[in-house]
């Protein structure tokens, strides 16, 4: 259990330039980069026990949560690729 909240450039220190850069060119990203930020914030006030959430709640977040890293992840590389 993690109290700690990170950001995308916490998830990918090395790729913040490329992280920016398609925050400002691509509007999927910026959505993505904004639902992950959503989901994160939620599942950190779950962990500090702020707020109040069943044990699937919190797993579906965190499932969620994982699928956004993954897609970030894959945007990196092909930002890295092209």
């Amino acid at each position: 259990m993690s109290h700690v909240l990170h950001d995308l450039h916490a998830e990918f220190p090395d790729d913040g330039d490329i992280l920016h850069q398609l925050k400002v060119s691509d509007p999927h990203f910026r959505a993505i980069s904004d639902r992950y930020q959503e989901i994160n914030k939620e599942i950190h006030r779950i962990e500090s026990e702020v707020e109040a959430a069943s044990d699937e709640r919190s797993e579906e977040l965190k499932k969620q949560r994982l699928l956004i890293l993954d897609e970030v992840a894959a945007m990196i590389t092909k930002a890295k690729t092209a």
